[in-house]
């Protein structure tokens, strides 16, 4: 079942189609990836997605109804890439507050606000001042105002800004402890090897208009180059062979494109009767970041290898 659809939604400004005739689903649970350049208009969606502008035409459905911004964004957690907290308020008393905005009695906030502050290790800051803290601390306050009322849909805009290593992963561990609970998450970031780990699903926008969507696996094979890794004990003198083109190698590894009308055992088949011992074998699949640049930027080819050694 699918938590959001977006049919055709169009948002113009002046001259400006920030968001032009995109649809997609967002299946219930999955960590769906919301990636694209600045100016794609991933800001304008996610706007719309939270009833802060109306679409000037299509529709959004949050569980197959109509998306009723009044009534439906209370189960929705919106964590920005700006902080967007009081500076001067102090930090309990700031959680405790926008909890009950989100609707929790004063008992339930307090009950739910110590629990994470425990878990996120805060409990020292409840009267520090949000002016107070890091970046990376801000952000672990603000992921935790996000998500405190249990949302069904949680949007975090480059949730990682700031954190170090440690409490990066703290948030990582919470992103996947949240989706297995049936939590919907939308993540917005241009670090694609964070997508590639975290997402299951992605969609790329840009100049408006979606450029593709699928799994993160089904993308990467739709784009694979038919380039594969070798590592052999020992490289030999001379490689001639109607069956691959050699791209590149470093130390003991070829990498080689597989002609068309061949397939891998073919090549696996021609090392060993040339007596060659093969060490490992696995087709290389382009990342994220070289789809996102291919897509994007036009460049000539998805993943780029130094070149062959004399």
């Amino acid at each position: 079942m699918n938590i959001l659809e977006l049919q055709n939604l169009k948002k113009y400004f002046a001259t400006q189609k920030a968001v032009d005739d995109i649809s997609l689903q967002i299946p219930k649970g999955s960590i769906f990836g919301l990636l694209g350049p600045n100016g794609a208009g991933k800001t304008t969606l996610i706007r719309m997605i939270t009833g802060i502008f109306y679409p000037d035409a299509g529709q959004i459905l949050l569980n197959g109804k109509k998306f009723d911004p009044e009534n439906d964004v209370r189960n929705i957690g919106y964590m920005p890439e700006e902080r967007g907290l009081y500076k001067k308020m102090k930090i309990g008393e700031q959680a405790l507050y926008l909890a009950q905005l989100k609707g929790l009695s004063r008992t339930e906030a307090m009950k739910k606000i110590q629990d994470w502050f425990v878990r996120f290790d805060m409990q020292s800051w409840w009267n520090k001042k949000v002016e107070d803290l890091s970046k990376g601390m801000g952000q672990k306050l603000q992921f935790v105002i996000t998500v405190l009322h249990e949302p069904e849909l949680i949007i975090l805009d480059e949730p990682f800004s700031g954190l170090d290593p440690v409490n990066a992963n703290l948030i990582k561990d919470e992103i996947y402890r949240l989706a297995q609970n049936g939590t919907t998450i939308i993540f917005s970031t241009h670090r694609m090897e964070q997508v590639e780990e975290i997402c299951n699903q992605i969609v790329l926008v840009n100049k408006g208009k979606k450029i593709l969507d699928g799994t993160v696996e089904s993308v990467k094979q739709d784009f694979k180059e038919n380039l594969f890794s070798i590592q052999l004990e020992e490289i030999p003198t001379t490689i001639v062979n109607p069956f691959f083109e050699l791209v590149g190698t470093h130390k003991n590894e070829l990498i080689v494109k597989i002609n068309q009308g061949h397939k891998a055992n073919d090549v696996i088949s021609h090392f060993i009767n040339q007596g060659s011992s093969i060490i490992s074998f696995k087709e290389i699949l382009p990342s994220l970041n070289d789809i996102f640049i291919k897509l994007v930027e036009g460049t000539p080819s998805a993943r780029q290898f130094q070149k062959v050694e004399d």
